[in-house]
């Protein structure tokens, strides 16, 4: 298609789903960005190129009926972003379950809702294409973010499987893994851990534990605006590869899933002191 219809979930100012949309719309693509709420999309109101709808990614009502506004607009859907996701910084000790279910809900369950709602649709076309945004974190999970680390671990399962299946369906499926992007990720996650209860066991470590919390945002992050274009880029290709992962401390976190357990807990835990005396 010379104008593909893209729907991308977590469309909020200042994230990564919000600069995709702009990049799609770029690139000449019919883009639906969905968010929560309209008004966390606030800079896009006014872009003629996009189509902006409330969307819930917990709610299966929420998604059928936005599905069902993109096909009475557009008359098909040919590219699902599954970008929206929560960030959990907390000891997994003493973490509340309900941290851990609203975590899994929404990293996990969500973009599974998103997949059975806009499948059905792909296969009766023979095509389309559904994109999962993990993160390279799970690639090399370190202390005090394992909720996290763990639901983008199951979503690149999942992904890993749905690409196997869908592809007798004539759909293609992409694992996107951020590396470190600048990004509204940071501000979200210490907003919520403010929330959690004072730890017990691990009280003596609450400085280093809070500061996970923005540890991907730092000066070396990568700007959203060139991750997405990257993302795009790759996306749009008539063969996208089944596997993209740029930005800062991509390539190191690959090299870290292939070491040897004892070294990698070493690095991870000299990069944790470097940054706590930053």
């Amino acid at each position: 298609m010379s104008e593909p219809v893209v729907l991308i979930t977590g469309c909020s100012e200042g994230g990564i789903g919000n600069a995709l949309a702009r990049a799609f719309a770029a690139e000449n693509c019919k883009v639906v960005a969905t968010s929560r709420s309209m008004k966390s999309m606030g800079n896009l109101e006014n872009d003629s190129r996009l189509l902006l709808q409330e969307l819930d990614v917990l709610s299966e009502e929420s998604i059928r009926n936005v599905m069902n506004r993109v096909l009475d607009n557009f008359g098909r859907i040919d590219i699902v972003v599954n970008n929206a996701g929560v960030l959990c910084v907390g000891p997994l000790a003493e973490i509340p379950m309900a941290a851990f279910q609203s975590t899994f809900d929404t990293n996990v369950y969500g973009p599974m809702r998103m997949v059975q709602a806009v499948v059905p649709h792909m296969a009766t076309r023979k095509k389309g294409k559904i994109v999962n945004v993990g993160s390279i974190a799970a690639l090399s999970p370190g202390p005090w973010a394992g909720t996290y680390t763990a639901s983008k671990a199951a979503l690149h399962a999942l992904t890993d499987s749905l690409r196997m299946e869908l592809k007798l369906l004539g759909i293609d499926v992409i694992n996107v893994a951020p590396g470190a992007i600048k990004s509204n990720i940071g501000r979200s996650a210490t907003a919520t851990y403010s929330q959690m209860p004072e730890w017990k066991l691990f009280k003596p470590f609450e400085g280093v534990i809070r500061a996970r919390a923005e540890y991907s945002q730092s000066l070396k992050s990568t700007p959203e605006d060139e991750f997405a274009k990257k993302t795009v880029a790759a996306v749009l290709k008539k063969n996208p590869p089944p596997w993209f992962s740029y930005g800062h401390l991509s390539t190191s976190m690959s090299i870290l899933y292939h070491m040897p357990v004892f070294i990698r807990d070493g690095i991870i835990n000299m990069a944790l002191k470097s940054s706590k005396n930053s």
